[in-house]
């Protein structure tokens, strides 16, 4: 099963990073404030995904999420302009080769 790693832009311009198995669904549930979505989001709107990375399991997804969440958010913006800057602005935390950046259109 393929995991994705993501990040939303909010309405108030603040990010916020997860993962999922499917984008569609998990994008859908945070816009409507449902049960399952984010504490985050039920507070902070999201409106678009600005970024996306997949990987091949959770504990993947997982490592980068986190990675992801400890960065400033310059770090986070510069990111999402260019995703393949991953092992640059991540360096040895993680294996930038276990990510494959997706382009994502809701």
């Amino acid at each position: 099963m393929m995991y994705y790693t993501y990040m939303l832009r909010c309405q108030d311009g603040s990010l916020y990073t997860g993962i999922t198995t499917d984008l569609n669904r998990r994008f859908r549930e945070h816009s409507c404030g449902s049960a399952v979505g984010a504490k985050y989001t039920k507070s902070h709107a999201p409106i678009t995904i600005e970024a996306a990375w997949s990987s091949k399991d959770r504990s993947l997804a997982s490592s980068l999420e986190y990675q992801i969440k400890r960065l400033r958010k310059q770090k986070k913006e510069m990111l999402i302009n260019n995703p393949g800057l991953l092992g640059q602005i991540l360096g040895h935390k993680i294996d930038s080769q276990e990510y494959v950046s997706i382009v994502y259109k809701f």
